[in-house]
């Protein structure tokens, strides 16, 4: 047995949930075995709910036994050449609220060119009858290398699960790729360097001296009713790819040892029937991104933020921060009265006339986390003048000339859509979030 285990990856479930969990991007070399620590619930409509696993997408080739009890007689279980690794129990919806069930599974020799033996061990907690202890052996039949992880039930994973990757390498040996470190949601590495995404507030921490490269967003403005304005994105800040404003690139930061570094994300806002409520700030060491401006109701001015929320009437957007994001769009004040569109860490948001509503000003995109993602969209104004206008490229919420504004997409920083109906509101602004990368 390997005695230096390291954490390559954590992922934390979000409010929305998730239907699985994928650890991408495991090292080749450096590690010799694999285990995963899960403490998870879902929300199935019972006790319990099934915990599985998948290796590089595949779905065939799985073989396991399980042993399991509740507190009466020991039962047992051999399923041969299913479609995915059966992990045994987690924590349903029906079970004790609050409470998470607890895994750990071992996989050894995960890159050989041998069959993969996995064992597993999980406990589903509950505070009446019905609590489960299970054990499992698995293999799987194939001999490829493995390169990826998916962890799956039938219900959706809920809020504040939480799953750790542990790389495990030989007595003796160092391993070749180690976190420099702590805090994040989801932390991985793609061999050149390591990604710490933080869609909840924390600390990051580093275990040396680093610069840090960063995207920081703040959370969206929400719409507003009644000709209603969408709300403004929340402000971006990037050392990579593009920043918000049209600003020039951030500067990295160097970040001391031992030092824990404050991250903050800050919230959407919330739709508003008079006007758009304002985003929270999101914040990492000394970088602050101001949060997006709420969306103009009736006839009034846009909200000034990271982005601006747009206007309603005849009146103007709300202004944008410098290297941040830009102005919402101005409102029409003819008889079609309409809203502007909220603007986007890309552009302005689009104004209204006598026959549209202001579109949502587009967003910013960035390769920070890898792979190309646009942010902080702003969104759609909705008015008497025909239907809700769309939400700026970026996750920005669609404006609803009948209905309640489109909300904003969480973790992008994104703008609520506008509404037009009397007691309808806007759409609320999506969460922003902060990501940190430092190289391997």
């Amino acid at each position: 047995m390997a005695a230096n285990m390291v954490l390559l990856e954590k992922i934390t479930v979000g409010a929305a949930g998730a239907s699985s969990v994928t650890f991408s991007g495991i090292p080749q070399t450096g590690y010799t075995d694999l285990v995963i620590k899960a403490s998870s619930r879902t929300d199935r409509a019972s006790t319990n709910d099934y915990f599985s696993m998948r290796f590089n997408g595949s779905t065939s080739g799985y073989t396991d036994k399980s042993l399991y009890g509740d507190g009466g007689a020991a039962q047992s279980e051999t399923n041969n050449g299913t479609n995915n690794a059966f992990m045994f129990v987690s924590e349903g919806g029906n079970n004790t609220a609050n409470t998470f069930g607890n895994h750990e599974i071992y996989i050894p020799n995960y890159t050989s060119a041998n069959y993969k033996s996995v064992s597993s061990d999980g406990v589903s907690e509950n505070n009446a009858t019905g609590a489960i202890q299970g054990l499992n052996a698995n293999l799987w039949s194939n001999t490829a290398a493995i390169t990826s992880i998916v962890l799956f039930s039938i219900g959706t994973y809920v809020q504040y699960s939480t799953f750790y990757l542990y790389g495990v390498a030989a007595l003796g040996t160092t391993p070749v790729i180690v976190p420099y470190a702590t805090g994040g949601d989801t932390i991985m590495t793609d061999g050149t360097y390591w990604y710490h995404t933080f869609v909840s507030s924390g600390t990051f921490t580093p275990a040396k001296a680093l610069t840090a490269h960063y995207l920081v967003v703040a959370g969206g403005g929400g719409g507003a009713h009644s000709a209603g304005g969408g709300g403004g994105a929340g402000g971006l800040r990037s050392t990579v790819t593009a920043t918000g404003g049209g600003g020039s690139l951030e500067s990295a930061l160097s970040l001391a040892s031992g030092t824990g570094y404050t991250v903050t994300v800050g919230a959407g806002g919330a739709g508003g029937l008079d006007p758009g409520v304002n985003g929270s700030n999101s914040v990492f060491s000394t970088i602050t991104s101001t949060a997006g401006g709420g969306g103009a109701a009736f006839s009034s001015a846009g909200s000034s933020g990271g982005s601006g929320g747009g206007g309603s009437g005849s009146n103007n957007g709300g202004a944008g921060t410098a290297n941040q994001g830009y102005a919402g769009g101005t409102g029409s004040g003819s008889v079609n009265l309409g809203g502007g569109g909220g603007g986007g860490a890309g552009a302005v948001g689009g104004n209204a006339s006598t026959s549209v509503n202001g579109t949502g000003g587009a967003g910013v995109a960035t390769s920070i986390s890898g792979s190309s993602v646009t942010y902080a969209g702003g969104g759609g104004g909705a008015g008497n003048n025909a239907t809700g206008a769309a939400g700026g490229a970026g996750g920005g919420g669609a404006g609803n000339s009948s209905g309640i504004g489109t909300a904003g997409t969480a973790n992008l920083g994104a703008g609520g859509g506008g509404s037009n109906g009397s007691g309808t509101p806007g759409g609320a602004g999506g969460s922003g979030i902060v990501i940190v990368r430092y190289a391997v």
